[in-house]
């Protein structure tokens, strides 16, 4: 018998020989699914492997960037030694008085959706009815900062609102802010305090109900009071901390000034009663935006509008005043906070949100605050 591994050629035993099994090629391709080549992720592998960085490595990275983010935030909110945000004022803060009287008045409006200080001149000019008195530009965030026009601006020609600040005499090189009005004739900026503009805006005889009458006067003043520092800058003062001692110190201050306002509004249609007023105009710009950025981006996080069902409702009531919801945009706000505040949030990430048709669906329901006002309302508040 022959061996189990031998064949018979001719009579001699030969041995057979076995070729190994050709390996098995995967094909080359290109997929779409393959990650890309990532050169920073494959040095930092060939360091470390799959692990963390080394933690030299983390400690440098940590600083670099803590300093650079407070470099950027000193551009962009200027602060104090604590820390606290400290707005700059306004070069030009009011109106001239003689403006009131002069006719035609030749001014024009500056402006953007997203900025809750352009949007107090926009509701007030809705307001009083002084659209075709007061024209308006609108200018959105571009991405080195500047506020730009999205095609040349009439009337100046201009691509960008920093191009019409310089264009008074003299020139300009301070911050351009809006909101900005500007004297067409003279070629000059009369105004860029918000509180200014609507002052103004107001005392235009138009026909339209007046936002301070004399006799609230002294109520308006408590209220801004309350309203400027702790809300309305306040929100801001949260956002733009930079130290924990700030932000704790400006986020107690804010959320007690609400807490206030909600026990107030549970008596009184509006701020000063029954009567609609610029204290009124200040603080809705702000509620407006605080769940969809401030809440969010500023880390005012304690409570949101909606968990405050005065303030919610208060807030419905404005917006569903004639006019006053076409000068709420809230797309142009969320993609101007989320985008363009590169310190605040340096990836550009936006969040998930409710879109414009479900926020304005959410601020048109019925809000039933017509029945406080028969209230009696004698008292000066107590400040919060």
């Amino acid at each position: 018998m022959l061996p189990a591994h031998s064949t018979f050629l001719g009579g001699t035993p030969t041995p057979t020989r076995r070729t190994p099994p050709t390996p098995r090629r995967r094909p080359f391709s290109i997929s779409s699914s393959s990650p890309p080549f990532d050169p920073l992720t494959t040095f930092g592998r060939l360091l470390w492997g799959r692990s963390l960085p080394p933690t030299p490595l983390i400690s440098l990275a940590r600083s670099s960037w803590s300093s650079a983010w407070h470099l950027m935030m000193r551009q962009l909110a200027p602060s104090t030694p604590s820390g606290s945000y400290s707005r700059p004022s306004s070069p030009f803060p009011s109106v001239p008085a003689h403006y009131l009287t002069s006719r035609p008045l030749h001014l024009h409006l500056y402006a953007a959706f997203p900025c809750p200080w352009a949007h107090r001149a926009l509701l007030v000019r809705a307001l009083r009815s002084l659209e075709s008195l007061i024209p308006v530009s609108l200018v959105v965030p571009g991405r080195d900062g500047l506020w730009e026009f999205e095609s040349p601006d009439y009337p100046g020609g201009c691509r960008t609102l920093r191009d019409v600040y310089a264009l008074r005499p003299g020139g300009y090189d301070g911050r351009s802010t809006v909101p900005m009005l500007w004297d067409s004739d003279l070629r000059d900026v009369i105004c860029n305090e918000s509180y200014g503009i609507v002052e103004f805006f107001n005392a235009i005889d138009s026909g339209g109900d007046d936002l301070a009458p004399d006799h609230l006067r002294r109520q308006i003043e408590h209220w801004n009071a309350i309203v400027y520092p702790k809300i309305n800058n306040g929100v801001y003062r949260c956002g733009f901390a930079q130290s924990q001692e700030a932000y704790d110190a400006a986020a107690s201050e804010l959320f007690a000034a609400m807490d206030a306002i909600e026990e107030h509004l549970s008596s009184s249609r509006y701020l000063c009663g029954d009567t609609l007023t610029l204290a009124d105009v200040c603080l809705f710009t702000t509620l407006i935006r605080f769940d969809l950025v401030y809440n969010v981006l500023f880390r005012c996080t304690k409570k949101k509008l909606v968990e405050y069902p005065n303030l919610h409702g208060y807030t419905r009531d404005i917006y569903q005043m004639p006019k006053v919801a076409d000068t709420c945009h809230f797309g142009a706000i969320v993609d101007s906070y989320y985008g363009t505040l590169f310190p605040l949030n340096p990836s550009g990430i936006r969040p998930l949100l409710p879109d414009s048709a479900s926020e304005a669906e959410l601020l048109s329901k019925p809000h039933n605050r017509e029945s406080l006002s028969s209230t009696r309302r004698d008292l000066l508040p107590q400040a919060a």
